[in-house]
């Protein structure tokens, strides 16, 4: 183990170094609570993983070979897990070296290079979008002479599927909206998105203005817009659960979540014929790059770009007989 002597640098162990960084995400960058949370559960692997043997290692003493051995341990998670895994372990070591300038960060003498595969996003079909509406909207109906909580909860259920499809929010931005985030009045939403940007999102569809106008007259939100039998905001899990027990009970095959609702809404528009600029601000994304993984076409879309915009389809060859004798 390599131990660094820097007159500059107090030695402190990862355990500190940890608590100083997330303390500089959250009040001084002002990161997401989703990604402290994220953070903090990837440290807490590498401190396990190298206080294994009850050893209390110092931060600086962390060398090249320590974290090679340990890129081998997480080298099991998936591609993705594992570009964010060390994502996490580029920021502390990048905000380590920041603090002290005499530190030689390890992490600069390694070659990372994580391919990850190519998979398209899940997307509905008009038919699936439509047999899920029916399932809530019936289950609804069925509560609606019951309990005014078991009412107001499945209008609560169709509110939330109609805006998952009706804008492409993601799922955490739909259970941070907050009662002063729905002007029903003029049919917009402020979303607080990724890096805390804000955007505004019409609906311009009057059954969901209706459906969210019944929902908030039966549920009287106070701070959340969506909220649970406590009054607090509903759980992501909670949406996802729900979005699960209605694919269980139609039977649908396709692998669909809240996020799939987001794909769909993004690659319908797009086969539409709506410019990618236009969805890249609707979807909140900062990089049209990353709005880019919509532009696949299905193969309906694709026989009907290839019969009317091929240009040999407007060339007509006369058939020459061949004569032989």
């Amino acid at each position: 183990m390599r131990t660094y002597t820097i007159e500059t640098c107090q030695r402190k162990t990862i355990e500190t170094v940890k608590n100083e960084f997330l303390f500089h995400c959250k009040y001084e960058k002002g990161l997401s609570e989703k990604t402290i949370r994220a953070y903090n559960v990837d440290i807490n692997q590498m401190i396990t993983f190298w206080d294994s043997d009850n050893n209390t290692v110092v931060f600086e003493d962390i060398s090249k070979d320590m974290l090679k051995t340990y890129l081998q341990h997480i080298s099991k998670f998936k591609p993705k897990t594992i570009k964010r895994k060390i994502a996490t372990m580029k920021a502390i070591f990048s905000y380590f070296e920041f603090e002290n300038d005499k530190y030689i960060n390890p992490i600069r003498k390694i070659r990372l290079n994580i391919k990850e595969p190519k998979v398209l996003p899940p997307v509905m079909c008009d038919n699936e979008i439509e047999m899920i509406l029916r399932y809530f909207y019936r289950k609804r109906y069925e509560k609606s002479r019951l309990n005014k909580y078991s009412y107001m909860a499945r209008t609560r259920d169709a509110a939330i599927v109609e805006l998952l499809f009706a804008t492409g929010i993601r799922v955490s931005e739909l259970c941070g909206l907050n009662n002063s985030d729905v002007d029903l009045n003029h049919g917009t939403i402020k979303v607080n998105g990724k890096g805390s940007k804000e955007r505004i999102i019409q609906i311009c569809s009057k059954e969901i203005i209706s459906i969210l106008k019944d929902y908030k007259r039966l549920a009287e939100p106070e701070t959340y817009f969506f909220v649970n039998r406590l009054g607090n905001g509903i759980s992501t899990q909670s949406v996802r659960l729900l979005i699960k027990k209605c694919i269980t009970e139609l039977k649908l095959q396709k692998h669909i979540t809240p996020h799939t609702f987001r794909h769909t809404f993004a690659t319908l528009l797009l086969e539409r014929d709506v410019d990618i600029k236009y969805i890249q601000n609707l979807l909140g994304h900062s990089s049209i790059v990353t709005t880019q993984i919509y532009t696949h076409v299905n193969m309906a879309k694709q026989k009907q770009i290839l019969q009317h915009k091929h240009p040999r389809n407007k060339i007509t060859v006369s058939p020459i007989k061949a004569s032989y004798k």
